[in-house]
């Protein structure tokens, strides 16, 4: 039986609110180029939720008025194929605000995008990108047929430019995440792994890599019912509870928006609608972003996928190996 995640925080008297917003991640939309397995965005090349122009405009409006952000996190889909993304990057390097992009590599190759590379170079975009393993068959079976092969040319060509060289500050980040329902391994042992294979074999460099636990909400959920593995690994996560993480969870720093303006507590409820604080509120509801400091944050079970083990974040893992 699982007991209500809710519940398991009460047990250990940990308060889950929002102490100061840091990070502002951005979904840009549904639409990407690929259609992966584990994708908890359900995203895809026939997906056509997009954030509008207008949508775009309010998220700017907000940042020149929260002088507190320091970071602002794009995703998608592939945020890249939203028409608004440059424009967006360059006025959030203008207010000197790092910036995220959840990059899948293959983005690099579809018509209209090659000029991509040079002008994440330029804005000195920190790439976070998709790499679920350092082996061939691994990553085409979550990602789709070719995918890997792609993936290693568009790290090739990031080094070239100086991404993930040491000396260069131009930051490029890898993402593991299990390839099941199983919790991911030690990330320093792993980045270790990743490092010597991908120098050995395809002379590539990179600065980190972060492991994330797979969530059980949207397509991976569809895949634990189908095998019948649901109440398995929950009940994985649940016994694998760390207290230590879960008062460490990136939602009291963060602040998640939909591609239609619509604000959350984390990526993740975003993707299962459960608005922010259990209420819901919009860009155009807020004067800025810090109105969401010190507010209590939504629970639901699947928070047991960033509170197991090590924990899990969009950067990695919570707690020092």
């Amino acid at each position: 039986m699982i007991l209500a995640f809710d519940k398991k925080i009460q047990e250990h008297q940990i308060i889950l609110n929002r102490v100061s917003v840091a990070t502002l991640q951005i979904n840009l939309g549904k639409l990407c180029n690929q259609a992966c397995h584990h994708c908890h965005v359900e995203a895809g090349p026939l997906r056509t939720e997009i954030m509008t122009e207008k949508t775009v405009d309010r998220v700017i409006e907000l940042m020149k008025k929260s002088p507190n952000l320091k970071t602002i996190d794009l995703t998608g889909g592939a945020p890249e194929m939203n028409p608004n993304f440059k424009r967006l990057v360059i006025a959030a390097r203008e207010l000197n605000l790092e910036v995220i992009d959840r990059c899948n590599l293959t983005i690099f190759y579809e018509f209209g995008f090659s000029d991509l590379p040079e002008f994440l170079k330029e804005q000195k975009v920190h790439i976070v990108a998709s790499m679920p393993c350092y082996t061939k068959k691994n990553v085409d079976m979550q990602r789709g047929r070719g995918v890997f092969d792609k993936s290693i040319e568009g790290l090739k060509q990031l080094n070239s430019l100086g991404f993930g060289i040491h000396g260069t500050g131009l930051t490029l980040d890898l993402v593991y995440n299990p390839g099941g329902a199983f919790l991911p391994g030690a990330q320093l042992k792993l980045e270790a792994d990743y490092k010597k294979e991908l120098k050995q074999f395809f002379n590539i460099e990179f600065n980190k890599l972060y492991t994330i636990t797979n969530m059980p909400i949207k397509r991976f959920l569809d895949d634990l019912k189908r095998l019948q593995k649901y109440d398995e690994y929950m009940t994985l996560l649940m016994n694998n509870f760390n207290p230590h993480a879960a008062d460490s969870v990136m939602c009291k720093s963060l602040v998640s928006i939909g591609y239609d303006g619509q604000i959350y507590d984390c990526d993740f409820n975003q993707m299962l609608e459960i608005p922010a604080s259990n209420k819901k509120t919009t860009l155009w509801d807020i004067n800025r972003i810090e109105d969401f400091n010190d507010k209590k944050i939504a629970l639901a079970n699947h928070c047991y996928g960033c509170t197991a083990g090590a924990g899990s974040s969009c950067g990695g893992t919570l707690l020092k190996e």
